[in-house]
């Protein structure tokens, strides 16, 4: 949380960080901020009260924001690759194609297409009816494991799951894919090695992000849900809930130049008056004596 709100805070306050990378940057942390609201409050009540009850609404409640936030960020960083293809391939043409008003019409279509979605498949799945057992064998309301309580047959709601789940990773996915390809053959082209190297440092945040998050949900919506692959799902799950949102302050500060030094210039900013009297208070101290 501190380092995502950090983040946003930089973003907000210093004039060099107010481009198009930086501001879907900016909403990558606060969905990271509001993924980790969604799921660990819950989650750590249950470990330190050893009282790990939701009501199904409640549990309905977790899933829609968990899965509406996940279907956000798969839009959100196939935004961000978008962004990068423009600067590195059309750089002539950058300040004019990914204007302010692009910037915040892909970032509002990202956030309401997620929400409306979800919505949709939310009131499918609440029509499910649950009259047995009542343990989640998960640390939140996935999908998956909230099905295996309920007493109907689950096959629609199964395919309903693929459907969406294909909708809101696949053309994300492909996208991003696509611009990297599209990127990767452009920075090939570049005759200077130091060319290559500046512009490979600039996507390769990114590709760490996407291969996490990506790789994470592969592994858990995708791969066989046998009883083998069950405790390596609950591993993953980890990973893209509460891993990712973690890992993202430090791969794009530690790994940015921009940033380090919007940190260091905001960090002198908030000490200098606090120095200042400082200062102040040591002159008085050596004029009394």
């Amino acid at each position: 949380m501190t380092g995502n709100l950090l983040i946003i805070v930089l973003i907000i306050s210093e004039q060099q960080l107010h481009t198009p990378m930086y501001f879907f940057l900016g909403n990558l942390s606060c969905l990271d901020s509001v993924t980790v609201c969604t799921i660990l409050p819950k989650m750590l009540a249950g470990l330190l009260t050893d009282h790990g009850a939701i009501s199904v609404q409640g549990c309905i409640a977790q899933f829609y924001f968990f899965a509406s936030l996940a279907a956000v960020q798969c839009y959100l960083l196939a935004m961000m690759s978008y962004d990068r293809y423009l600067a590195i391939c059309k750089p002539l043409h950058y300040v004019s194609l990914m204007n302010t008003k692009l910037c915040f019409c892909l970032s509002a279509g990202c956030w309401i297409s997620g929400f409306i979605g979800m919505s949709i498949y939310i009131y499918l799945m609440s029509q499910l009816v649950f009259c047995g057992p009542k343990d989640i064998d998960h640390f939140f309301c996935d999908i998956a494991p909230v099905m295996k309580l309920s007493c109907e047959e689950t096959k629609t709601a199964e395919f309903v799951t693929t459907v969406f789940s294909s909708f809101f990773t696949l053309p994300p996915f492909s996208l991003t894919m696509t611009s990297y390809i599209l990127i990767i053959g452009n920075i090939m082209r570049i005759p200077s090695t130091i060319g290559k190297k500046k512009a490979f440092s600039t996507c390769s945040s990114h590709l760490i992000v996407v291969s996490i998050f990506y790789g994470t949900l592969v592994g858990v919506y995708v791969l066989p849900k046998t009883e083998r692959l069950k405790a390596l799902n609950k591993v993953l799950s980890v990973f893209y809930t509460l891993l990712t949102p973690f890992l993202n302050p430090l791969i794009y500060s530690l790994r940015n130049q921009e940033m380090k030094k919007a940190l260091g210039k905001f960090l002198r900013n908030v000490s200098s008056p606090f120095q200042s009297r400082e200062f102040g208070f040591k002159t008085a101290v050596i004029h009394v004596s």
